[in-house]
Order: structure tokens, then sequence, then C-alpha cells
């Protein structure tokens, strides 16, 4: 049985999302299990013994471990290919869903990281201070253009590959869900916006929530 490590309010969300619309397909049951920023957890010995890069998500397989939500996802659409969560018959569109979720990944989670995360990258405070300021235009011009590129608006094409729900719907409305919090007027994004309520009326995407 798949264990994914999850904390609540990251990317590993998206994993989660993932996990609960293939159980509702087939019924395959995995474990959650959380860990807690606030405690620490991704630092404590037990855990990098799982994940050395101290981060979620981490997925327990027969096989050994995997990490980065790109690759989690893909794994999970390739390993249960009748939830239709990813085009696996496509090799171009599947390159396509690979090249938004890496963007996602590479770029847009980063844009967000420097809020939270500046230590990374720099130590002075003034520094810290503008990275920090610049997150609400850096991630309303990255959501722009994936309104703009990727959501069409149209009722026959809902989702970021068109007419077929995919994983990268999962990992968008993950990120997604932070941009309040990062001072982005989700209003002004009406495609965006739509997509987010799309979402959370999927009874898997409920019950991850609920996780």
């Amino acid at each position: 049985m798949l264990s994914l490590f999850h904390a609540p309010g990251t990317c590993s969300l998206a994993s989660c999302i993932t996990l609960e619309e293939i159980r509702e397909e087939n019924g395959a049951e995995f474990e959650v299990n959380k860990v807690s920023f606030a405690n620490g957890d991704q630092h404590k010995p037990e855990y990098l013994r799982i994940n050395p890069k101290g981060r979620v998500p981490a997925l327990l397989t027969e096989e050994g471990i995997l990490t980065e939500t790109p690759a989690i996802l893909l794994y999970l659409a390739q390993r249960y290919p009748e939830a239709s969560l990813a085009p696996l018959d496509d090799i171009f569109a599947l390159a396509q869903l690979q090249s938004f979720n890496n963007f996602l990944c590479s770029t847009v989670h980063v844009a967000h990281a420097h809020r939270f995360r500046g230590s990374r990258w720099a130590n002075e405070q003034s520094s810290l201070d503008d990275m920090n300021a610049k997150v609400p235009e850096n991630m309303t011009a990255l959501f722009i253009q994936i309104e703009e590129t990727y959501l069409s608006g149209s009722e026959d094409n809902p989702w970021v590959m068109g007419a077929n729900y995919t994983v990268s719907d999962a990992y968008l409305y993950t990120i997604a869900r932070w941009l309040e919090g990062d001072g982005v007027d989700v209003a002004a994004l009406p495609r965006v916006n739509a997509h987010i309520k799309r979402m959370e009326n999927r009874p898997a995407v409920q019950r991850a929530i609920a996780r």
C-alpha cells in the first residue's frame, strides 16, 4: 500500500488529492502520514531517513521512496491508468502536462517561496523584505500567464489540458490556494477563480482537504 507524507498547506496536497481521485475510481487504498512543520517534523532524523531533503511530499512505494510533486503525480497517473489522470497514450500531450507541472514546481512555487523562505537566497533583512514585497507582483504576473495560456474559460475545455481533468489540475489548485495569502486579488483572475470553484466541487478534493 502506498504511503504519502503530507504537510497541510503545502504542495503535497496535490498528491493527496490525486490519491483520493484514484481511490474514488478503483478503491485503491493508501495511507497519509502528517508531517508537522510547526513541530519541525521535517527536520527530525526519522523523517530525514525517508526524505533527506526535509520537505514534502514523499511517497513510499513497494519499490522505494519518491519525492518531488511532478514525479509523484506522473507515477500515480501511470500506476493507475484506469483513473485517466494523464494523457498516457499521447506522448506530446503528456510532455505538455509535464511542462506545465514543472513550470508550477520550478517557477511558480519558487516565486511564492520568496515570501516565507527568503533565507534560502539571502541573509540581509533588507533583501528578505524586498523579496517579500515582490511576491504579490510576481505571483499575479505568473497567474495571468496561466490564465491566458492554459485556461480557456470554455465550458467544453474547463481544465488545464482542455476537456479532460488531469493531475495538473490538482497541482494548479494546490498552488492557487496560496494566492490570497500572497496578496493576489483572485477575483481579478476569473478563469483561475472558476477553476478553484470547479475543483472545490470535486468529492476527492473535499476529502483531501478534510484530512
